[in-house]
């Protein structure tokens, strides 16, 4: 450690700081690297000048288009990742999808253009043309966010965006409105439906797992349950839905052979899963139902910590595609307010 420390420090005068690409670089025979930089750090005489790995993607994706649409793109992922008096940080995972979305645009562009300030409305309508479904949904709110962000610094005159919309939403992919909820509280009256709702609501658990949910998946004691083959802590509104359900069950089925969590008066001396009209009790007849309930669950994990994909697919154990789908959603409802003036 001794060679490594006389290495990098001689020739410099006392307090001098070393770069740490420079403790990467230069050979130290026998000495840990990492080791060395701990030491460096310790003895604050440490300068960490590594660019972090998104910052080197942003130089590296962006360095593929022509320097009139490079520029731009890069300075906005850069303020999409670090924020400005106009818009909050977004999560690296939007930044990945809002270029993956733009990319085969800008391409297509740079072929006729020289600048990112010469596209028209004419053309943005002739890039979306071919697209449909998420995949234009999501390139409109990636390009409308690039072109406001360009308005805004001046590197374009006009925003060829301005009344261009995004699809629909589709309304299950909506958030439930406090009224929504309230209804829904209300028409949860059997302790059965109270558990259903909850499951749904704390762990976005989709119709068909409730179902089939036996016994052996709930750990009381412990607090935790098995969804899709997924150990999770069990949510307080859970918890106290299922003890009461638990104390409903021994108390009119004491004997009752089936396995499965759920059980009716029909399926009580079985062992069949209870049937799906079982648990929609009286959501279904007035518009809801549990896969409903399910996605404003996700939708609000999405609008709360960010539309991060991956986020959502370690958290409800969802497919990357799935979790991409409320993103996208997120991202809409998100992107006014995050590109508003906030104090």
């Amino acid at each position: 450690m001794l060679d490594g420390l006389t290495t990098v420090l001689d020739g410099r005068f006392i307090g001098d700081t070393v770069p740490f690409s420079e403790v990467r670089t230069r050979p130290h025979r026998h000495v840990s690297r990492p080791r060395l930089a701990e030491v460096l750090a310790d003895l604050e005489l440490l300068d960490d000048d590594s660019t972090p790995a998104i910052r080197s993607w942003i130089d590296r994706a962006t360095s593929e288009f022509a320097p009139g649409f490079a520029d731009p793109a890069r300075q906005w992922l850069l303020v999409l990742l670090d924020g400005d008096a106009r818009a909050r940080p977004r999560c690296e995972a939007t930044l990945y999808a809002y270029l993956k979305s733009v990319r085969p645009v800008l391409k297509k562009w740079e072929l006729d253009h020289g600048h990112l300030r010469e596209i028209t409305r004419s053309d943005v309508h002739a890039a979306l043309r071919p697209l449909t479904g998420s995949r234009r949904n999501s390139t409109v709110h990636a390009l409308r966010s690039l072109f406001r962000f360009a308005k805004h610094r001046g590197l374009i005159f006009t925003n060829p965006m301005l009344g261009v919309k995004a699809p629909h939403l589709d309304p299950a992919m909506t958030p439930l409105t406090a009224d929504e909820i309230g209804l829904i509280e209300q028409l949860a009256i059997r302790p059965s439906d109270r558990l259903a709702l909850a499951l749904a609501a704390e762990h976005a658990a989709r119709t068909n797992t409730i179902r089939n949910l036996t016994l052996d998946h709930l750990d009381l004691p412990n607090r935790r349950i098995i969804l899709v083959g997924h150990n999770q802590r069990l949510g307080e509104l859970t918890y106290r839905a299922a003890k009461s359900w638990l104390d409903h069950r021994r108390t009119n089925w004491p004997n009752s052979p089936n396995p499965h969590l759920f059980i009716s008066k029909r399926t009580a001396h079985g062992t069949a899963p209870v049937s799906h009209e079982y648990l929609r009790f009286s959501l279904g007849r007035n518009g809801f139902s549990i896969d409903r309930i399910r996605a404003d669950r996700i939708l609000h994990e999405a609008l709360t910590v960010g539309p991060d994909p991956l986020h959502l697919s370690m958290v409800f154990n969802i497919h990357h595609e799935t979790a991409l789908r409320y993103t996208t959603v997120a991202e809409h409802l998100l992107s006014d307010e995050l590109e508003q003036p906030h104090g």
